[in-house]
This record gives structure tokens, sequence and C-alpha cells, in this order.
């Protein structure tokens, strides 16, 4: 029940505002300076996670500075209830939280008004600024965002260097004050260092990791119709100030009234598990715009790409070595058809690899010109014959406007050749209006991609865009993106995938939706095509089996060649077998940089699947199976290291073992360096 504004305004004058979570673990202090400022505080079990930190606006247009504010209300409600996704790692999700809303008034005297909403859920904290309609402010344009986060300590934290136009990065692990991002970024040789803010600046999300045993996750939700916010640090003072993406010509967002950001949020926890499980990004984000949602299918594919990594066969026609061709893609629809898989990637299919690749031009593509050896009628045809459809690919070249003028025609081709899965690609710099990849015009496309692909019932898995934030809750349809360091890195000439990185992905880039993280590679020194390659896929087999599990996408690649699976059927089973939509999911141990343990039980089946993966360090970890059904017996197929099992020296050694278990069985799971152990449970 909300309070009179009279009232509230006389209240939060005499004492601050709290709102607690539901079991009150959670608490958030809302109150006002002396000088008007809005300022909030979050503690968590009586331990202060954010001290008191200002919120605020700066315009442009008008020019106002929306920094001191006159409190004229106040609101509170609860909500608890749940709802069923479309797909995803749980089938029912419970959302829980407490509200608070405060009105605000400018104190300049704009008569601008401002509605600060807080919602506490048990596991975090989501707030955001909502402009609401009024006489006083219709379209207007920001300057910057002045939202603070002010740490209780130095706390260690994983974090990436700010950068507007790209995420693929590793992760960094130092203490606050020791955050260098340029000196950071200065050892990724893998990448373009395209748009980097700062050393003073990082990306969200951002993990902390408290020496009184807190994990706190900062990202953000629900990213509509607004640009990515990075943080600038303050070192002296611990405080991390919002710095959003600007567009070509320097602005941040361009907004008309009725108009709310993103939810900034903090996922909150004493254990590390939690993090892992949180759903609070997407119950900040809306129900599904998509009425019928029947032809959305979560699906595992194979692709012919990664031969262009290793020097197998190239994208443009030109040199002789062109992949998607004709016969080549039939032998990939044949291993599809075999071994039971949905769909196959083709990516180098189309006109114009050889006018953009690296030349930056603006429209070399169209998306509907094959190149002359790639019969794409042919192929749809013997793909439907085989029962599985070939996947679109879509790389726009940074060419946005190009891509958005042609997207009616794109998918159109797609519904006449039967194609109901789309991977876009933003590769470069975003031509011609100069626009960064995490801007507000780029994300208003990523949105619009997806909307247009729902309109032709298409499934979009989206490359080089911006950190998802629970929109595919809203657009079912947009099922996975990379948005962050996939597995395309293990080709790169020096850093490439760290064993530690697949154990941070989880409490990081995985919290805002699923990630086409591209696993399954069962050849881990890539000189197959090139004996001049140094390159080393930096894990074991039985790893990139637990990876199916622990890195959840409703696509999932079978990432590597068809002949190296052909070298390991066995373990190539595990591959067949594991699901991409689950009931119910168990995060049973973890630990940010070290190791993931998770349980899943299939959708709408009595088997379950487990997947454990650590970092450089071998170890063991404790698995009790007490998620099995209580009196029921069920076969346990291991996919685990073998004895001697190295990422560096023997890779490729596991074993596959069967045993009985039950409810009461409790194993113990040895993993070797950068090593891991897969297990499906199926009811006897």
């Amino acid at each position: 029940m909300g309070l009179s504004g009279l009232v509230c305004t006389t209240l939060f004058a005499q004492q601050p505002i709290t709102v607690s979570s539901p079991n009150r673990s959670i608490v958030v202090t809302i109150r006002q300076t002396a000088t008007g400022n809005l300022a909030y505080q979050v503690s968590f079990k009586g331990q202060s996670v954010i001290v008191p930190s200002t919120l605020g606006f700066s315009l442009s247009k008008p020019k106002v500075l929306l920094t001191r504010f006159t409190v004229v209300g106040s609101d509170s409600s609860t909500t608890n209830d749940t709802w069923q996704p479309v797909w995803g790692e749980s089938s029912l999700i419970r959302s829980h939280y407490n509200e608070r809303t405060v009105t605000l008034k400018d104190k300049s005297g704009s008569g601008i008004q401002v509605r600060m909403r807080f919602r506490v859920f048990d596991d975090g904290v989501g707030f955001r600024y909502e402009f609401p309609q009024q006489p006083a402010l219709t379209h207007f344009v920001v300057a910057d965002e002045l939202t603070q986060f002010k740490l209780s300590a130095d706390h260690k934290l994983f974090w990436m260097p700010g950068d507007y136009d790209t995420n693929e990065y590793l992760y960094n692990f130092t203490k606050l004050s020791e955050i260098d991002a340029l000196k950071a970024a200065g050892r990724e040789k893998d990448i373009a260092l395209q748009s980097l803010i700062g050393a003073d600046a990082v990306q969200v999300p951002l993990l902390f990791k408290t020496n009184t045993g807190l994990y706190v996750s900062l990202y953000e939700a629900a990213l509509i119709n607004y640009p990515v916010m990075h943080l600038r640090l303050n070192k002296a003072t611990r405080t991390l100030t919002s710095q959003l993406t600007p567009d070509a010509v320097g602005n941040k967002a361009y907004m008309q009234t009725p108009a709310t950001t993103p939810w900034r949020t903090l996922i909150i926890s004493d254990k590390a598990t939690d993090i892992v499980a949180s759903k609070l990004i997407l119950n900040l984000n809306e129900p599904s715009k998509i009425t019928d949602v029947s032809w959305i299918k979560p699906q595992k594919f194979v692709g012919m790409w990664w031969e262009m990594h290793v020097g197998k066969a190239n994208w443009p026609l030109a040199g002789g070595k062109h992949g998607a061709n004709t016969q080549n893609v039939k032998k990939y629809i044949d291993f599809a058809a075999k071994y039971g898989f949905d769909g196959v990637l083709v990516e180098g299919w189309n006109v114009g690899w050889e006018d953009w690749f690296g030349n930056w031009k603006e429209e070399v593509f169209d998306f509907v010109t094959p190149y002359p050896d790639y019969n794409i009628d042919s192929l749809t045809r013997y793909a439907q014959q085989k029962g599985v459809r070939l996947i679109m690919h879509h790389e726009t070249s940074g060419s946005v406007t190009n891509y958005e003028r042609r997207m009616d025609a794109a998918f159109q081709f797609m519904n006449k050749e039967g194609i109901n899965t789309v991977k876009t690609g933003y590769v470069g710099r975003i031509i011609p209006r100069g626009e960064h990849h995490d801007s507000q015009w780029m994300n208003n496309h990523y949105q619009r991609v997806a909307e247009k692909a729902a309109s032709y019932k298409i499934m979009v898995d989206s490359h080089e865009s911006a950190h998802p934030t629970g929109l595919h809750r809203t657009y079912p349809n947009w099922m996975a993106s990379e948005a962050a360091r996939g597995s395309e890195f293990n080709n790169a000439p020096t850093l490439g995938i760290t064993p530690e990185h697949t154990t941070i992905l989880p409490f990081t880039r995985l919290l805002g939706g699923p990630m086409d993280f591209t696993p399954g590679f069962f050849r881990f020194r890539l000189n197959q095509f090139d004996s001049t390659r140094k390159q080393q896929v930096r894990t074991t087999l039985a790893k990139q089996l637990a990876l199916y599990v622990t890195m959840y996408s409703p696509l999932q690649m079978v990432s590597d060649l068809p002949e190296n699976y052909e070298r390991h059927l066995d373990a190539f089973q595990f591959i067949r077998d594991v699901p991409v939509d689950w009931d119910e999911t168990k995060v049973i141990a973890a630990e940010p940089g070290d190791y993931v343990l998770i349980a899943r039980k299939a959708k709408k089946q009595d088997s379950w699947f487990v997947g454990a993966i650590t970092d450089e360090n071998s170890r063991d970890l404790p698995l009790s199976l007490d998620f099995l059904e209580a009196g029921k017996n069920y076969e346990a197929v291991i996919y685990r290291d073998g004895p001697n099992a190295d990422w560096n020296t023997n890779p490729e050694a596991y074993v596959i073992e069967k045993q009985t278990v039950n409810a009461s069985t409790k194993l113990t799971l040895h993993l070797a360096k950068a090593g891991g152990c897969a297990i499906q449970f199926v009811r006897r």
C-alpha cells in the first residue's frame, strides 16, 4: 500500500527510508543529504556492501543538473509470484521482492520530476531512474548518468578494461586499488583495442569478493533504448561512477518521457553458488512480447566454421580454400543427421568477403546472394530430407544501416529456404555512423533485429553485440549472444582462453543471458593443417564435455571438425545426449576463478546431467547425489579425466565408466589440471 506524498515527504525528511529483502538479509537505506542530494546504501546480514552513494543525472538538453531534489512522494509494495520461461535453466522461476519508489522534484527550479524505483530480492537489489510524462520534460538528451557505487573496502574483484566496442577480454583479478585498465589491455594482443576508455575505467559485469566472505556482482538489467554502462574508478574514495557509452557526437542518450533507464543490479550472497544461481536479472525484465512461442526451439548444431580458424578452409571464394561449398556442407549435413543434431551453421556462404574482410567497406553483403560454388537451394532440400536445417550467418561487417535496409529481404530469403535461425555478426568499426558497439543506437538495433526476426519466426544468435541483460525473457527468440571471449580465441596467437576463464564466466557474463561460447573441442594442438601453428586449446577433453552443462545456452554448438569427433565416438556420445533445455538447475559448488560444479535435470525427462570444471589446478570435488529422486536407482555414465590427464601434456586422456547410484550415493570427482568431469544419470 502506498503512503500519501505529504506524509512520506515528512517522514523522509525526518528519517531515512529502508526497504528489505523478503528474508530481511539485504537492506537498502535511502536518505537525503543536507544539501538535497539523494543517497542510498546497501547491507547484507549487517555487513556494509555499498556505503552512502549518490544518484543523479546531467542533461544537455535542457541543460539541467539533476542532483539536488525535494522529495514529493514515496510508495511501497510487495510482489511474490512465479513465471514460466519459454526455455531455460529452470521451468519455473520465482519473483519475490519488496519495492520502494521515491518521487523527486528538481531543487534547481526546472520543475522536472524523477522517480527512483528500488526492488530488493533475497538475492540482490535492482534500482532504476524513471522520468514520468510531465509538462516540464518531454524530449531530453542525457549528458551523463551520475550513479555511484561506493565500496566499503578495497575489495578484490574480477574485471575487464573499459572498452566501448568489445567485451572479448580475459578477466583480471586484483584489488580495487590495483586496477590499471590500460596496462591490462596492453597484454591483450589477441584483439584490436579500439575504444579503451582509460586506466581507471572498467566494464560491467564486475564481481567483488570481500575479505569478510561476501560475493557481489554489479551489472545491469533490461538494457532498452539506452547505452551500456561502464564504470570509472576513483581509487582514493573507492567509488565507481557510471560512464555511459557515447554516440558518434558525444551524447549518451536521446529520451522522450515517459522513459526509464536499465536497472542497476547488485547480486549479493555469502555463498558463491547463490551468485551463479541468481535469477534477479531475468526477474527485472518484462515478460515475453511474443505471443505464439511454439516455433522457438532450443537446438544443438554443428558448424562449418572452425575449418577457417585452423587453416583448412577460408571464408572468401578467392584463394582456392573456400569452405562453404556445396559438397563440403553436404558432409556436415550428413554428420549432423547421422548423430542426431538439429542444424548446420555455414559461414562464408555469401558474396562479399573479398571486398570486406579487413577493408571495412559499407555495402559488401546483401545477405541473399550465395557464392557460385554454394547451391543453397539444393542444400536446403538435402538438409530437409535428412531432418536437418541450415543455420544462416549474417556478418554485417559493422555496416549496420546496410543490414537494416536489407533485413526484410534477408529474412524473407531465409523463410523461402526453410531456415529459421540466424547468427548475426558485427565485426569491426560500426559504419557509416561511427557508433560504438555499446551505444544507445546500436542497442536499439540489436532489439530491432530481434523484433524483426520474430515477425518472420526466426531465432537469433548475436555475435560482437553488447552484453546481454536478460532481454531473452522479453524476446525469447533472441536465444544467445557471444558478448565475451569465446572458444574461437583458442586460435589466438598469445593469451587465448586461459583455464580459469570458464570458471569466471558463470559469475559474470552468464548472469545476463546464454552465451554462444562454442564448446566441444576434441583436438587440442591446432597444427592439424598447418604445422607452423603453435596454438593449443588449454583444456582436457573431459572438460570440453562438462562445458555443455556449466556454460548454458539453448543454442549449443558442436564446434570441432567431424573427423576429430569420429576419433573419440565413445566420448562424443555425451555431446549427443546432453540436452539444451532444462527443468531444474542446482549449483552444487563454485568458486570464481577456481571451479564450478552444476547439476541439471533434462526438460520433461527423468535424467540428470552434471558438469564439473576446474582452472589450471587439479582438484577433487565431492558430489552428493541427493538431487536424484529418493528411492530410485539410476545408471551413472561418468566421463572423467584419465589418471594421467593434463591439459598440456595429455589432454585427450579420459575414462568412461558406469555404475548404479541413488540419492544416497556420494562421489568424489577428480579433475586434472584444466580438467573436468561430465556425468549422465538415467533412471533405471
